[in-house]
């Protein structure tokens, strides 16, 4: 039987995901390609055959990059493509769908049922529309309240895999040194730093299911804390979606952000308290009409400043969450929030300071203007943020983002932390949903 010849689009996370679940040993296929996008240097390597099977694949993988499907498509005489990537506009899905479409590809979505690894313990899932709207500062909250309750919890972070992908075939974070050891990315560092500190075991890597085996012997609940706006990688047992007011409209027009809000138990609309009036109501007016069943949440985002005075009347440089303001598509973040509310004098432009990538990052992103992104998927790109940090003519650095970038670049300025939480303003709130969650799991 000749096998379908496939390509899986990705960026590093759910394209490895659905190829371990449905594909690595499944003779009907052969995966000839991956592309990626979004994520620098990922491109040009080797989905290594020690995780795809050597039985099926024992050269691997190549990985190319996105721009180059059309061609792959000829190449190779792809059958089908398979989209398996997250935060996207729907007007980008059916563009790249028709481009596929228009060489003789088939386009395809795998779904929940062909994808979702099965839990021999309750799973919680926090998803979300889009990156940067909330996810682990709910997730934060909701590991407080299972520990408050004397349960194990495992953290299991979706997959964000930019380093040596054998080596990071199942990782496990208990304390900061383990970040360290795991040598993280920036990126990594803030989804799973702000866990250890909470004291939430985190498990992340490529292979989902070994992850979860390595988890279940150490917890009693899973809480799954998603990536970008992607759904969850296990069969969950709650869904709890989380929704961005500054965005209002992306739950109806980006994948799959709306496949989160249909599918989910809990709808959080986060940051009420910053977002333009009448916003709140009229993302739950349109949450209410794709999902009639959920509980909805509002909810406050309250910033704190370390050091305020640094931010008084001085000219600021403001670094914010990477993906949240370059896919994510937000123009500003809570360090902007910050220095507007402390009442800098001025906040830089950091375009003229930029260097190498990060430059480019500007060039690709042009919506951004007073904000540094946090880029750092590599060392290289680490170095070049310190050095577009350290060379910009400000009084303070304000760093906006979840980590202390203080602890892994030499700033060479003052700086101050900006640090938010979730505070819920309704009722019911997270504590009795998760309470009435666990008292049914008993029965």
């Amino acid at each position: 039987m000749n096998r379908i010849k496939t390509i899986i689009l990705g960026a590093a996370g759910r394209d490895f995901h659905n190829f371990n679940t449905y594909f690595r040993n499944n003779e009907m296929y052969e995966v000839v390609a991956f592309t990626a996008t979004q994520i620098p240097d990922i491109a040009d390597r080797k989905y290594p055959a020690e995780l795809a099977g050597s039985s099926l694949y024992p050269e691997g993988i190549p990985i190319y990059p996105e721009d180059q499907i059309e061609q792959l498509i000829k190449r190779y005489e792809i059958e089908q493509a398979i989209l398996a990537y997250s935060d996207l506009p729907y007007q980008y899905v059916m563009s790249l769908a028709s481009k596929i479409l228009a060489n003789g590809a088939d386009f395809r979505i795998l779904g929940p049922k062909h994808t979702s690894i099965k839990s021999k313990l309750p799973v919680i899932a926090v998803l979300a529309v889009r990156t940067g709207s909330g996810k682990s500062q709910t997730t934060r909250r909701i590991g407080k309240l299972l520990r408050k309750e004397g349960y194990r919890v495992a953290v299991i972070r979706h997959p964000m895999p930019y380093g040596n992908l054998v080596k990071q075939k199942c990782q496990r974070f208990a304390v900061y040194d383990d970040l360290i050891k795991h040598e993280c990315t920036i990126e990594e560092m803030e989804e799973y730093e702000p866990h250890i500190m909470e004291g939430n075991l985190v498990f992340a890597g490529v292979d989902f299911g070994e992850i979860l085996r390595s988890a279940e012997k150490e917890a009693d609940i899973v809480l799954f804390d998603g990536g970008n706006n992607d759904w969850s990688l296990y069969e969950a047992d709650l869904i709890i979606t989380v929704a961005d007011p500054h965005r209002l409209g992306h739950e109806r027009s980006y994948f799959p952000g709306e496949v989160n809000v249909r599918q989910a138990d809990v709808i959080i609309i986060n940051k009420s308290d910053t977002a333009p009036e009448g916003h709140v109501e009229r993302l739950k007016a349109s949450i209410k009409e794709l999902n009639q069943e959920a509980t909805i949440i509002v909810a406050n985002s309250p910033i704190s400043v370390d050091k305020p005075e640094l931010i008084k009347n001085k000219r600021v440089l403001v670094v914010e969450d990477g993906p949240t303001l370059t896919h994510g598509e937000m123009k500003y973040g809570a360090g902007h929030i910050a220095a507007k509310n402390f009442e800098a004098a001025e906040i830089i432009d950091p375009r003229p300071y930029a260097k190498g990538t990060i430059k480019r990052t500007y060039e690709k992103y042009n919506h951004l203007s007073e904000v540094l992104p946090a880029m750092g998927y590599g060392e290289k790109q680490r170095k070049e943020l310190e050095e577009t940090i350290n060379s910009a003519d400000c009084d303070t650095v304000i760093i906006g983002t979840p980590i202390d970038l203080g602890r892994l670049l030499d700033i060479q300025k003052p700086y101050t932390r900006v640090t938010y939480d979730l505070e819920e303003v309704s009722s019911p709130n997270l504590e009795k949903i998760v309470l009435e969650f666990l008292k049914n799991r008993k029965k």
